[in-house]
């Protein structure tokens, strides 16, 4: 049980590294608008038009992330967030300059102050990623001991393997944005656009994939315990992974194919996390593995039960709002297809009832099974159960009540 809290956490850096790092990598491309087929002004626009409705509910994944890890791991994320506090502030700090700058950005399409505010949002669009990354760097290179700040203030996040994450973070960012952007421009019928970005996804592509290449060589030196574990067994493996899907992607935005190439990117950036958590297991922190830094057993029920819970709102409604956006429905002007035609009432009614039994039924075996046994195979089965009852129940009460037609 300890393992499924992490499980948890790793999905949320994943989406938080995919989503929000696009949203990052989006405000770098607000300043590297040269060169390109279309004027910087036209860039930065379509910038911040793709990152427009799903800019705030990036950060959801970082609050989901903190939130668990504090209540699941209190020991690790103590030792974590006291020795590694200057890089938090810093990206803490950053992720306020830069959603306070979006703000204004819009109020200021004609005031002297724009391009102090645009490049305002570009710097804190690199900082907040590299200060981030440089955390997951001292993490990974064993440089947070376990207790209040008993790691260095300084050295556990200026240091190689850090400052190549951090890097490494800021590049991933840029090249995730471009390919969403070419994308965003072709559905936009842009085609200026959509060339200008391809060629900036083909090279932050090319710069991330040499960087993280090249870095294996730092962390051998800097990090050895990290780098037999990337280049072992399973690590070894999401390492080869990210590098297909890294050249996937950029064959496919070659030959222009964006929408897959959106999923080969999102997929080649999400290896990167499986690996290092592969690489690190069971290690959580120098001397502290996961079963020893997990809490007791009634609280991680309760975070198991939660996070089952809480999903039933989240996974559909941002599933909703990704949705809405790439039909573009949320553009301005952008209408949606014709809605499908009613179905007969009797037909509904049964549907409803179906999904209501579903609902209870998947609930009450979930909650069950988790409370009451520790096996990994029954335990998993409950888990699944608690994510299919509360799916189920937010279906059931999105369609609302039924009505005889």
């Amino acid at each position: 049980m300890a393992e499924i809290p992490m499980v948890f956490i790793l999905a949320g850096l994943t989406a938080y590294t995919v989503l929000a790092g696009a949203d990052f990598g989006a405000g770098v491309w607000t300043l590297l608008t040269f060169p390109g087929r279309v004027g910087p002004a036209e860039t930065r626009d379509h910038a911040r038009h793709a990152m427009g409705p799903v800019w705030e509910a990036n950060h959801v994944w970082l609050i989901f992330v903190l939130v668990v890890c504090w209540t699941a791991y209190p020991v690790a994320f103590g030792s974590i967030t006291s020795t590694l506090a200057v890089p938090l502030f810093i990206a803490a700090v950053g992720i306020i300059l830069r959603g306070a700058s979006y703000a204004l950005r819009g109020q200021l399409d004609e005031a002297a102050g724009r391009r102090t505010i645009e490049h305002v949002f570009a710097v804190s669009s690199i900082l907040t990623p590299f200060a981030l990354g440089t955390v997951v760097g001292g993490i990974a290179s064993g440089r947070v001991p376990v207790g209040n700040a008993a790691g260095d203030l300084f050295t556990s996040w200026l240091n190689p393997t850090s400052l190549l994450i951090g890097a490494l973070a800021v590049a991933t960012g840029g090249y995730l944005a471009a390919v969403y952007l070419a994308a965003d421009a072709r559905r936009l019928g842009e085609p200026l656009l959509e060339r200008d970005f391809r060629a900036r996804a083909l090279a932050a592509g090319g710069c991330a994939g040499a960087l993280a290449l090249g870095g294996l060589l730092v962390v051998r030196d800097d990090a050895p315990m990290l780098y037999d574990g990337l280049t072992h067994g399973a690590g070894a493996a999401m390492v080869v992974v990210s590098a297909a899907a890294g050249l996937a992607t950029l064959a496919l935005v070659w030959r222009a194919h964006l929408e897959p190439a959106r999923a080969s990117a999102a997929l080649a950036v999400a290896a990167i996390v499986a690996g290092w958590a592969l690489a690190q297991r069971p290690r959580l922190l120098p001397g502290l593995t996961l079963d020893q830094a997990a809490a007791g057993r009634t609280t991680l029920v309760a975070v198991i039960v939660s996070v089952a819970a809480g999903a039933a709102v989240l996974i559909p409604s941002l599933a909703l709002l990704f949705r809405l956006f790439l039909s573009g429905r949320l553009s301005p002007g952008g209408t949606g297809g014709e809605p499908a035609a009613l179905a007969p009432a009797t037909a509904r009614r049964a549907r409803s009832r179906l999904r209501a039994i579903f609902a209870a039924t998947t609930v009450f075996a979930g909650v069950a099974v988790t409370v009451l046994t520790d096996a990994g195979p029954l335990l998993a089965l409950g888990i699944a159960c608690l994510f299919a009852g509360a799916i189920s129940m937010f279906a059931l009460a999105a369609t609302g009540p039924d009505h005889d037609s």
